[in-house]
């Protein structure tokens, strides 16, 4: 079974960019559809991207709070999905992770296969 790390996280300031990537091994990568989510303290786990295997249309959360922000790509190459976030807001700060699933429907956490164990984003204001 494929095993995910994710890094990039930190404590970042209120506009600031940052990217995630997440890392995957343990099984063929392009075979997966990769997601990204959040969850922060006494909230549930918020669904925000997802990409195909081959990179096009990606899926969106349909949420203001993060349209037009967050960008998902990957590199199959590298075994690596992205998460690219512009304009960060004290309500990004959450646990950030990923998943994969070979068919899913991207929005159901309970629909992945793989997470992993997340990396945590702090906004400072």
């Amino acid at each position: 079974q494929v095993q995910l790390v994710e890094s990039g996280g930190g404590l970042v300031q209120v506009g600031d960019s940052l990217r995630l990537s997440c890392v995957a091994s343990g099984g063929r990568f392009s075979d997966y559809e990769m997601g990204w989510f959040r969850q922060a303290p006494g909230k549930e786990r918020e669904f925000i991207a997802a990409v195909s295997w081959s990179g096009g249309m990606p899926d969106y959360a349909d949420s203001d709070s993060l349209k037009d922000r967050f960008t998902i790509s990957r590199d199959n190459g590298k075994n690596t999905v992205y998460l690219q976030m512009n304009a960060l807001k004290p309500d990004d700060a959450a646990v950030y992770y990923c998943a994969a699933c070979s068919i899913c429907a991207p929005s159901i956490p309970s629909e992945y296969e793989a997470w992993g164990r997340g990396t945590q984003i702090t906004v400072s204001t």
